[in-house]
């Protein structure tokens, strides 16, 4: 038995330290547990997050993993598209979304919008975030501040596994 301990333990250690680091820094798999990111993301969709933020540049269009600017919403993680890059101006009007001032062609969602927000600029070291299914998502047009701060970023989502494992 000492021998097995003695043979093992050390091959376990590391490998329970490797997975803690991998999935503190690098990369983690979540759940989705609500739908506003439908039609993208459906509810209980599994993704993958990549985690190293300083070697990626986030782009208009990316879903990202934040900790929103909500009060009582502090140790969630909300998953939507990122809409606004710092210095950005957001409107939405007639059910479209304009970035500085230019209509967006949103080809992922499934109904336009039924509301206004707007214009807003995204502050430095900000963006802002808004849910695919616009309609229903909890999200920057809602919330009593809109914008999330750089620093409370987790990662952006680089693979959707819609099938449960």
């Amino acid at each position: 038995m000492l021998k097995f301990i003695k043979q093992y333990l050390p091959s376990v250690a590391i490998a329970v330290v490797l997975s803690l680091f991998i999935r503190t820094y690098v990369a983690e798999a979540m759940r989705v547990p609500t739908g506003s990111m439908i039609p993208t993301i459906e509810i209980n969709d599994r993704l993958i997050v990549e985690k190293m933020l300083w070697m990626t540049t986030l782009d208009h269009g990316d879903i990202v993993v934040f900790t929103p600017p909500v009060a009582g919403d502090e140790n969630k993680r909300y998953v939507k598209r990122l809409i606004g890059l710092p210095g950005d101006t957001i409107e939405i009007k007639d059910g479209a979304l304009y970035r500085n001032g230019t209509e967006i062609n949103e080809p992922y969602l499934n109904e336009r919008m039924n509301y206004t927000f707007g214009p807003v600029t995204v502050p430095s070291d900000h963006y802002f975030f808004l849910g695919d299914n616009r309609n229903i998502s909890y999200d920057a047009h809602l919330w009593a501040t809109p914008f999330v701060a750089k620093d409370q970023l987790i990662g952006k989502v680089i693979a959707d596994f819609s099938i449960p494992f």
